[in-house]
């Protein structure tokens, strides 16, 4: 599995990278998975914990901006705000390719640790 996705919190909804390098199938369950957190039409938070990810193929880079193109008005309307755990800088620059290729479309804040991570994000549910 390339990523679990943890609602226990929700609205804040936390995405942990296993470690596991994506593939195919597993990217594209990501993505699918990540569109259904906003299938209840709520307002969500998101918390991407990327302490144990890999490097991402540069094909999934540009899957992941396509997401967010394709989806950019449904995360607008539902999502108040992204925190990115990143505390490899090698992640952090990959993070801000996809970004080149389409900007993320909601507030966002790279983080070094998961507790500011869930903090912020926490935060920015309460500023709708």
């Amino acid at each position: 599995m390339y990523a679990k996705f943890d609602q226990t919190k929700a609205p804040l909804i936390i995405i942990e990278f296993t470690g596991e390098k994506a593939n195919a199938q597993s990217f594209a369950h990501y993505l699918r998975s990540l569109e259904e957190n906003y299938a209840r039409e709520e307002q969500i938070a998101l918390v991407f914990d990327a302490r144990k990810a890999l490097d991402l193929n540069p094909l999934y880079q540009m899957k992941q901006a396509h997401w967010l193109r394709k989806n950019k008005a449904l995360i607008e309307r539902y999502c108040q705000g992204v925190a990115y755990v990143v505390p490899n800088s090698f992640l952090r620059t990959m993070l801000g390719l996809v970004f080149k290729i389409q900007p993320n479309p909601v507030p966002f804040k790279v983080f070094e640790n998961l507790d500011a991570g869930l903090v912020w994000a926490a935060s920015q549910l309460e500023v709708q």
